[in-house]
């Protein structure tokens, strides 16, 4: 099977690579064009524009974009559309809202093609591991498409499936993120305290091994952790700095929009906040109270 990607980083790039292991024919373009040369030395097809990937690629066509959330989606999108034709598919294969796959989804349709929206995730471990890939929209299409998919994943019927109508596939895909960000923040407590127990010099890095096999707490998140605590057992040169790719955020909305509680993954996207802010004027509030109310000693600054 032939696809078209857009958008040739990291993980574009080698989610290219694994299909064209796969033995499928892969045009792809970006606008680095250092990327697009990559591709072809894996085994792609370069293409020097959107319009030509749509010229390289048999009707009906589909393409897959790797392109960051928001406007660069809806610009690719508008860019493709010209070129394109009735029957042909858009994939959006990024982390995009899911109110906005739905938006997405009515404009391409309306010109008579198909657009699917793909939840993918496994980061830059996919190309050895496969990648989960949760997936909305028309269920023909992704039943023709299914190849794609069963080629991308960590096996043909494992770890990806159809989860429902267009906007599904990203709703499902922000939610798993949401839950990574609350394992995340469990694993850096736990941690943290254990480190706090200077009496009993813990080795970190030992206590993520020993978990990691038979432990009610282990997964991928903690093998991760033991990786990182094995090459930097004091994670020197990190700076206690977490950003948000958005996914946490939406999570919190759409809970707040259904009357849901979900204090863990709430608490885990508020200390990423937290994580970014120094001198904080609540935190300064709070010593001059405790003056205030408690005569308590505040701390001067020099």
């Amino acid at each position: 099977m032939e696809l078209g990607m857009v958008g040739l980083g990291r993980m574009g790039a080698n989610m290219a690579e694994r299909l064209t292991r796969g033995g499928h024919r892969v045009v792809g373009f970006d606008p680095q064009p250092e990327a697009v040369q990559r591709l072809a030395g894996k085994g792609g097809v370069a293409a020097p524009s959107l319009g030509a990937i749509v010229e390289r690629l048999t009707p009906p066509r589909a393409v897959w974009l790797m392109v960051p959330s928001g406007d660069p989606v809806d610009h690719t999108i508008e860019s493709l559309l010209p070129d394109l034709a009735k029957g042909d598919v858009i994939i959006d294969g990024g982390n995009s809202y899911y109110k906005d796959s739905i938006r997405r989804a009515g404009r391409v349709t309306e010109r008579g093609m198909y657009f699917v929206d793909v939840g993918t995730s496994g980061g830059i471990w996919g190309l050895a591991e496969g990648y989960s890939m949760m997936v909305g929209g028309d269920r023909q299409v992704v039943e023709r498409l299914a190849p794609i998919f069963k080629t991308l994943a960590p096996g043909p019927d494992l770890g990806w499936g159809y989860v429902g109508p267009h906007g599904a596939g990203h709703y499902v895909k922000m939610v798993h993120n949401a839950i990574e960000y609350g394992m995340m923040q469990a694993y850096g407590e736990g941690f943290e305290l254990l480190s706090k127990k200077a009496e009993f010099a813990l080795d970190l890095r030992q206590i993520a091994e020993i978990w990691r096999n038979g432990s009610v707490v282990r997964s991928w998140l903690l093998d991760l952790a033991a990786k990182a605590l094995a090459e930097n057992p004091n994670l020197e040169g990190i700076a206690p700095y977490v950003e948000d790719s958005g996914e946490g955020r939406w999570t919190v909305i759409e809970a707040i929009e259904q009357a849901c509680a979900i204090p863990v993954i709430s608490m885990a996207l508020e200390w990423r906040f937290r994580s970014r802010e120094t001198d904080l004027f609540s935190d300064r509030l709070l010593a001059a109270l405790r003056a205030q109310f408690g005569g308590h000693p505040v701390k001067r600054t020099t």
